[in-house]
């Protein structure tokens, strides 16, 4: 019994001894959950290591929206739960994560986020610390360059750079906006800026911006001074731009899908003459031009008659126009394991006009792989192709502008009227060329490859020695197939096919050292690097066909057939060296010298040299400058001054060339051979452009306020112009370095965080850019060219015209004051000041002694204001673009005086009636403007640029559905603009009947029917990541 009642107490004892500790358990549980729950007024205050408070620093209860944010003082105060985390995050700071444990007040230290401070910034051929920089660099925000919907990265840029001027000069579908750096320092040579992307070049490989996909683009700079671009040497005197694509990082496979569409309209449609007003007009010609008859008393010819009778009219702009439609889907994949990192990116872009027949498709595939081969050896891929597609046949928008409402659009079998105001043939159907079909192909295959060798972790005592080689190939093909038949009045018929190639491959090999010895860093970089391009071009020719059934897939067939090719090498050998060094990243130094040798040049000249050197004072990192850490964050002083060069002359230029022809000769035809018009020159030499540039970097008040100012001074020299030659010599021309440019000017980059609390933030980014170019001289006589219109003293582009004073009125004929100003105007016509004669003073006529130079055809200065605006989820970014100070002759308003009624004409500009005796528009006589005046016209302008309005998807709900990020978004581009401009709009190229233009983004003349209007947008986009 007593060892039974020993055994059923000590498990009495076991039962009471768990129940107590489960007791307990319990107990200390629900204190701990009541603890949690338990609700406290926190207060506390936030510093930096300074011990300085903190203004607007964010406080909020991680996993939820309860927050708050430090006031002047930095003290906050908020009612949060025991045992909850607090986030508290500063710009610029690293956000610190705090316990609740109690009531006691907290005290925070946020330290400055070395990352922030020393951004890593693409400055070619390897990167630097921002803070180091001494050159004049530009980066591109993440942010503007992720949320614009453009088709080209320069759109992007338009007003957002200082000291980069973007026109987009022609909206036609896939065409590239011009940029200018900095101002126009050459006459002769393209101005645009060279493109480097991943480390190869683009611009000189047949290459364009077109080819590179927005989506792919990882970041953006823009180099300008002579320390930035002397380490591109030949190529680098109109600015750099360098663009570096996305990579995979290591972690698992990450997908994303951007995509947008949207609709497209004129941004500001012009009104032209209805019914009524175009038989006023008719009207109105016939009576200020004798001889002028009306067809049947009514309209002015035979094919308007029927539909005047009927009551039909027809708007021809509507007829040609349509809604835009453009769209655009990216689908990339990135990612990586220790040794392997991918980003894989497909992209399809498909854009149709506001004009019928404007069309464009690009189809294009990237990828960038990049393989750890050993510790030390690194080697990688930069793949890309692209295709782009502009077949079709385009509606011609002056055809339209000239036709009248009355006019016949359609023959009785269905087809095209050719000419739809019969008996006027000078205008065509607009409508007509929709009827043929080109082919319009361009295909771009670029490969390029890398291997970076770290001698550092294969030998130790060569820590921070590296050797990099990058290559680089690119096939550009392209394709262009026409015919011409009945349906647009060529009878006969008349084909051609073009076929152009371009080969290129750039070869560079980078050694660089870097080393840092204390408070002491140097970086060390030498470059061996070669280059060939190689251009070939093949057409063929063929009209009077049988018939238009197989186009030009059958020229044997057609009775004449002519064909031609040509074909063109360009080299280059190019050595460099780069020291940077810096003392507590406080003083800084860097010296660059490069030597490039050309193929364009003869014997004598063809290698230059460029050196660059630049230096840097951190002076907010003196030990005298702690005092006022408490607002000021960053202040840096950068001066500059190298020399850059260009080639400015095409292949073989230098050198004496022959012709080649059929001769006839003796009743037959002999091949022949002759000079060339243009002289040789061995004696050629570089374009050199001298640069001088100071700036300043700030930051004040935890860079609430920061930004940059950049004053620059460049004179370029030994331009390449061309001067003529006697007769005697056999030649016409020659090319000779003779010229001196100058430009000088300021930019200005101040970017504000204006507001920013729990819920709301409010950053803006001010930019503004002023430049002053001037002809120093040019042929050393110390005279102007005339006939180029270029003069000493003024801007390389220039309007030189007369000076319109106003509209002959009747009553000044009558009265003779004509005779002494200009003795053949009569009433109605262009009336012009009569400013000066063969000894400087006025002459009683108006001649070439008359004109003077009214003004500029490049702005004086841009500028572009971006406000973003953030609550919780959503962002509202504007942004307005300003360009100032520029002019252009007005093509709608000078058209030939004897087509003034003969077509139809915009509303917006009048005419002189002896009824309507207008002071600002001239008659419709046939010599209305009898000296030729251009109607220069302001086309400065003042617009919305883009509005974007954005909603991020809070990640909490994304994990649910298994989303990394979900952003939707809404954009407007172009929505309004602020102009005394009279047309189109003031940016658009607007080209006069029968005159042409030089596309230099297109490299080729373009003509009259290329004309197209500025358009608007708007779209809806996606961007999702799995």
């Amino acid at each position: 019994m007593k060892s039974e009642k020993t055994f059923h107490g000590k498990a009495l004892n076991k039962i009471v001894y768990v129940l107590l500790i489960g007791l307990s358990l319990i107990m200390s549980t629900q204190w701990s959950l009541a603890q949690a729950q338990q609700r406290i007024q926190l207060s506390g205050k936030v510093n930096d290591t300074m011990g300085e408070p903190i203004i607007g620093a964010s406080v909020v209860q991680r996993g939820t929206t309860n927050g708050t944010v430090t006031d002047v003082d930095g003290n906050f105060s908020l009612s949060v739960q025991i045992g909850s985390i607090l986030q508290i995050s500063y710009i610029g700071y690293i956000t610190q994560d705090v316990k609740v444990v109690g009531g006691k007040p907290l005290s925070v230290t946020l330290k400055e986020d070395a990352r922030a401070l020393d951004e890593v910034v693409v400055v070619g051929y390897g990167t630097q610390k921002k803070s180091d920089i001494t050159g004049s660099v530009t980066s591109v925000s993440k942010e503007r360059l992720s949320k614009l919907p453009v088709t080209n990265v320069l759109q992007a840029l338009q007003g957002a750079a200082a000291g980069v001027t973007i026109t987009q000069t022609s909206s036609i579908p896939g065409d590239a906006p011009d940029a200018l750096v900095r101002g126009r320092n050459s006459i002769n040579a393209s101005s645009g800026p060279y493109i480097v992307v991943d480390g190869v070049p683009i611009s000189k490989a047949g290459g364009t911006l077109n080819d590179i996909n927005p989506n792919d683009i990882e970041s953006m700079e823009i180099l300008k001074d002579a320390s930035a671009t002397a380490i591109y040497g030949t190529n680098g005197a109109n600015g750099v731009i360098l663009i570096t694509t996305k990579r995979g990082n290591l972690g698992k496979p990450t997908i994303r899908y951007n995509g947008y569409v949207g609709f497209e309209d004129f941004t500001h449609k012009l009104n032209f003459c209805n019914g009524e007003q175009i038989l006023q007009r008719y009207k109105d010609y016939v009576s200020q031009n004798p001889g002028e008859t009306l067809y049947d008393g009514h309209v002015k010819n035979e094919y308007e008659s029927d539909n005047y009778n009927n009551g039909i009219t027809n708007d021809w702009i509507d007829a040609i126009s349509q809604t835009g439609v453009i769209q655009d889907h990216n689908v990339n994949i990135s990612g990586g394991a220790d040794n392997v990192k991918y980003y894989v990116s497909a992209d399809f872009t498909d854009q149709k006009g506001i004009i019928k027949g404007f069309n464009y498709k690009r189809y294009s595939i990237r990828t960038n792989l990049d393989l750890n081969v050993t510790n030390y050896l690194t080697v990688g891929t930069n793949t890309y192709v692209v295709s782009h597609n502009r077949d079709g046949g385009r509606a011609n928008l002056l055809m339209a502008e000239a036709m009248s409402p009355y006019a016949r659009m359609y023959n009785e079998d269905g087809s095209y009227c050719i000419n739809p105001m019969y008996s006027e043939t000078l205008f065509t159907n607009p409508l007509m060329w929709t009827t043929t079909n080109p082919e319009r192909r361009q295909f771009n295959l670029n490969i390029n490859g890398y291997a970076e060798m770290d001698f550092g972790k294969l030998i130790k005592p060569l820590k921070g020695l590296k050797y990099k080689f990058n290559g680089g190939f690119a096939y550009v093909p392209k394709r262009t197939n026409q015919y011409e038949g009945k349906s647009v009045n060529k009878n006969s018929g008349w084909a051609k096919i073009q076929n152009e190639e371009t080969q290129s491959y750039t070869i560079e090999n980078i050694l660089s050292y870097a080393r840092d010895l204390g408070k002491h860093h140097i970086d060390l970089t030498a470059l061996y690097a070669a280059s060939r391009k190689k251009y070939q071009s093949s057409t063929a020719e063929a009209e009077k066909f049988i018939n238009d059934d197989l186009q030009w897939n059958n020229m044997g067939s057609a009775e004449t057939q002519k064909v031609a090719s040509y074909t063109d090498l360009h080299t280059t050998v190019s050595q460099m060296g780069r020291v940077n060094y810096s003392y507590d990243s406080r003083y800084l130094f860097t010296f660059t010298v490069r030597r490039d040798g050309s193929s364009v040049f003869g014997n004598n000249n063809k290698y230059g040299v460029f050196p660059s050197v630049a230096l840097g004072w951190n002076i907010a990192r003196e030990s005298f400058m702690e005092k006022s850490t408490d607002w000021l964050n960053t202040l840096k002083l950068r001066l500059s001054y190298g020399k850059a060069g260009n080639e400015a002359i095409g292949v073989y230029q230098s050198l004496v060339k022959m012709d080649s022809g059929m001769l006839t000769m003796s009743g037959s035809s002999t091949a022949a051979l002759w000079p060339n018009e243009l002289m040789g020159n061995n004696d050629l030499s570089w374009e050199t452009t001298k640069t001088f540039n100071v700036g300043m970097d700030f930051g004040f008040w935890n860079n609430r306020l920061s930004g940059n100012v950049d004053m620059y001074f460049s004179k370029t020299t030994d331009l390449l112009l061309k001067r003529n030659l006697p007769k005697i010599s056999g030649y016409n021309t020659v090319y000779s370095n003779m010229g001196e440019t100058e430009n000088k000017g300021i930019e200005i980059t101040l970017n504000s965080h204006n507001i920013a609390t729990k819920d709301f933030s409010w950053n803006s980014t001010l930019v503004f850019s002023w430049n002053k170019n001037e002809i120093k001289d040019l042929y050393g006589d110390g005279k102007d060219d005339l006939g180029n219109r270029w003069f000493l003293g003024h801007p390389i582009g220039v309007i030189y015209d007369y000076v319109k004073v106003g509209i002959w009125q009747e009553d000044e004929i009558a009265a003779g004051l004509n005779k002494t100003w200009d003795p053949i105007a009569e009433a109605g016509d262009v009336k012009l000041a009569d400013l000066s004669g063969p000894d400087g003073k006025p002459d009683g006529k108006i001649d070439d002694y008359d004109r003077k130079i009214q003004g500029q055809t490049t702005p004086k200065w841009i500028g572009g204001l971006t406000n973003t605006f953030t609550y919780k989820d959503f962002t509202l970014s504007v942004f307005i673009q300003t360009v100032q100070g520029l002019k252009k002759n007005n093509s709608l308003i000078s058209i030939a005086g004897d087509e003034m009624g003969r077509r139809n004409t915009t509303t917006e500009i009048g005419y002189w009636t002896p009824e309507n005796k207008s002071n600002e528009w001239r008659s419709l006589g046939k010599n209305s403007n009898k000296h030729g005046y251009g109607f220069p016209s302001d086309a400065s302008f003042t617009r919305i640029k883009d509005i974007t309005l954005s909603y991020n998807f809070p990640k909490t709900l994304m994990g649910k559905v298994g989303l990394n990020a979900l952003q939707m978004y809404v954009s407007g581009r172009n929505l309004f603009t602020f102009t005394d401009w009279i047309g189109w709009d003031p940016e658009a190229r607007q080209i006069s009947r029968g005159s042409s233009s030089w596309d230099s983004t297109r490299g080729e003349q373009v003509y009259d029917s290329s004309n197209y209007p500025a358009t608007k947008s708007f779209v809806f986009g996606i961007n999702v990541t799995f």
